[in-house]
């Protein structure tokens, strides 16, 4: 089903769905996924109003961390495509639904790529099964084509007519060199020329939308200050993944009313990532802002790095943006991009994200679901080899797959974790070191976004409140600690204002915590700390290995620069790294590329952990020769002699090829 951004499609079929198919009447349900977080909650929220029933009982919706349904109530759910595909791990007939609708299918999300081969295939044995796949762009050839289920027949199409009025589309004369200033600047045009009507900027996260919502509003003050009669109010509203549901409502609300009754009107002005482009419709837009770029995840296989870099868009993407104005009466929209650019520069269609993933989570979710085979998997777009064997080897370093590629049971609870897997291995073997509890937080922390704030005007201040909160063995501990004030100090909102720190991260690392907790009971994963603390931290660390060992990197020289170990890449500890030292050797939870390439969330580690707990992915034999495979040797060397010093036979990097994990 191909309709345009804003006919209606995400709201209205789903309901037309539930009302002729009465899933309720068999014990099943309809459910519609969505790629991101903030569609699920708010279009679910918009069509319980609808429908005049209460969200949460029969309209509701399922995200990572949160689940508003009622069983036995919910007859409508709105998900997360990636949540629908954990559900079909446990159930994989899908059987508790009648009808799947993946919405957004353009966006060629990961799960949502991953979730149309399960359901071609499970089409094939649940007769009684109805699937629609909703469109907001016209290739949909090729999704008719991939489920046609009889080699003579596509699957049929249906085109909903949009209800868009012209929109008229500026160009820059010449390249933009910093297009947030160039966005202001626009939207500040808009607000003292333009005809009423409210403005769509897009930009690529929260820092850049946050920054430019307070550079907006202090510019807007003073226009109306200072000629009131001809400029109105101009409110910000900023849209992002991470922002709480009672804010990502207010884009819904009304422009500000005039400050006198004949004043000239206000005017709001929604700042938005490219959620706004399909996901969310929001009424009275007449102006758009595009700068041409969002922020889009890159995977390199040969360095094991997946990075969110800000990169151009396609032109699908720049049409939907521009059709964004045209929704009430005829609009404007403003590329901050020239012509040529667009014709000669950008390329058609976003890329899949299959292709530019990794892809490790999506192996393990596969091989729990029976898929063994992933080179025959019917894939709408295959991806790459070499990013198919990266994943494979990771799992198999971390014990979750045999040499034979199988799921072990390991594998079998670490899937079970909606974490990658690095983070679920590290949960599962916590309680060997005693630091469980402790491991649970980190996790937790390092699952919600930065907890850190450091405003533009404030930034002495906030580096001072995080300098008394750093724990200078690492940033992971330093994480820890932060957690244990915020609960220690009751959450309380004002420590947490004193202290620079994102209350709403705390909040979210809080309910994190507490599912997390849950699915370790009910795998008996058991919580427990030990109570003498330079033991604990040390332990802390040691599991942390268990995890990241294939994020690890050592220090080169005397320049401050580490070489990540195996693939050589030159870094540089982030300047957020909280260490007091530059320790030889460090884990890290994060590769970041700004100005140049840097590693983030680091903590120091010792060479001999490294090979105590994963002495496979150590062995010297596949190591180049340098500085980090001759510390290895040392640390080798030293541990063969502590063994022969206890009478163990075991010798050293040349002895039998070791288990592939620290205690399957």
């Amino acid at each position: 089903m191909v309709g345009e951004t804003g006919s209606g499609k995400t709201t209205q079929i789903p309901q037309f769905v539930a009302y002729s198919d009465l899933p309720h009447t068999k014990g099943k349900m309809v459910a519609c996924t969505q790629p991101r977080r903030v569609a699920a909650m708010s279009v679910a929220k918009r069509v319980a109003d609808e429908m005049d029933v209460q969200l949460g009982r029969q309209v509701g919706y399922s995200i990572r961390f949160e689940d508003m349904t009622e069983p036995g109530t919910t007859f409508l759910k709105y998900m997360t495509d990636g949540m629908l595909l954990r559900e079909a791990m446990n159930d994989n007939s899908l059987e508790r639904y009648s009808t799947i609708i993946l919405d957004e299918a353009h966006e060629r999300t990961l799960a949502t790529d991953i979730l149309m081969g399960l359901l071609k295939g499970i089409a094939k044995k649940r007769k009684d099964l109805k699937i629609i796949i909703m469109s907001a762009t016209l290739d949909a050839l090729k999704f008719q084509k991939y489920f046609s289920l009889r080699s003579d027949s596509n699957a049929p199409l249906f085109k909903v007519p949009g209800r868009t009025h012209p929109v008229e589309v500026f160009y820059t004369q010449e390249p933009e060199p910093d297009y947030v200033e160039a966005a202001i600047r626009t939207v500040l045009m808009i607000h003292r020329a333009e005809e009423p009507g409210d403005i769509l900027l897009f930009l690529t996260g929260e820092e850049e939308i946050e920054d430019a919502c307070r550079k907006i509003k202090l510019e807007a003050d003073d226009l109306v200050n200072s000629d009131p009669d001809a400029v109105g109010p101009l409110v910000c509203i900023p849209l992002y993944s991470s922002l709480p549901p009672q804010q990502q409502q207010r884009i819904f609300d009304p422009a500000p009313k005039p400050l006198t009754p004949n004043g000239p009107p206000g005017r709001k002005v929604v700042i938005s990532t490219n959620i706004a482009e399909t996901s969310l419709t929001i009424d009275g837009i007449v102006y758009v802002v595009d700068p041409g770029f969002s922020k889009q995840k890159v995977y390199n296989p040969r360095i094991r790095v997946e990075s969110l870099l800000v990169s151009p868009i396609s032109k699908a993407s720049a049409q939907q943006r521009a059709g964004r104005a045209g929704r009430t009466r005829p609009g404007k929209c403003f590329r901050l991009y020239t012509e040529k650019d667009f014709m000669k520069e950008l390329e058609e269609q976003t890329h899949p994200e299959i292709l530019r993933s990794n892809l490790s989570n999506t192996v393990l979710e596969l091989m729990k679901l029976g898929i063994k085979d992933l080179v025959t998997f019917d894939y709408v777009d295959a991806p790459a080899p070499e990013t198919l064997m990266r994943a494979l080897e990771l799992l198999n370093y971390l014990a979750a797959l045999d040499d034979e590629g199988n799921l072990t049971p390991l594998g079998g609870i670490m899937a079970e974790f909606p974490l990658d897997p690095q983070l679920a291995k590290l949960l599962i073997v916590s309680p060997e070191f005693k630091c469980s509890n402790e491991i649970l937080t980190i996790t937790a922390m390092m699952s919600v976004p930065n907890v850190w704030l450091r405003p533009n005007n404030q930034r002495r201040e906030a580096d001072a409140a995080k300098a008394a909160l750093t724990v200078p063995d690492g940033d992971h501990l330093t994480l820890l600690n932060v957690y244990n004030q915020y609960v220690l100090n009751k959450h309380d909102k004002n420590w947490a204002w004193t202290n620079y720190l994102s209350l709403r991260a705390l909040q979210q690392a809080d309910n994190v915590r507490s599912q997390l907790q849950r699915t370790m009971e009910r795998y008996e994963v058991e919580l427990i700390s030990l109570s003498d603390e330079r033991k604990l931290f040390v332990n802390i660390r040691q599991a942390l290995v268990c995890g990241f060992f294939m994020q690890v990197a050592h220090k080169e020289g005397e320049k401050g620069n580490y070489l990540t170990v195996k693939d050589n890449q030159v870094v540089a500890l982030h300047p957020s790294c909280g260490l007091d030292t530059q320790p030889e050797w460090v884990i890290f939870n994060e590769f970041v590329l700004t100005t140049r390439p840097y590693i983030r969330t680091v903590s120091e580690v010792k060479a001999e952990w490294l090979i105590e707990f994963a002495a496979s992915y150590f062995d010297l034999a596949s190591f180049p020769d340098g500085e980090t495979k001759r510390a290895l040797q040392r640390a080798w060397n030293k541990r063969a002699g502590k063994l022969e010093a206890r009478g163990d036979g075991s010798n050293g990097p040349d002895a039998k090829k070791r288990k592939k994990s620290h205690k399957q």
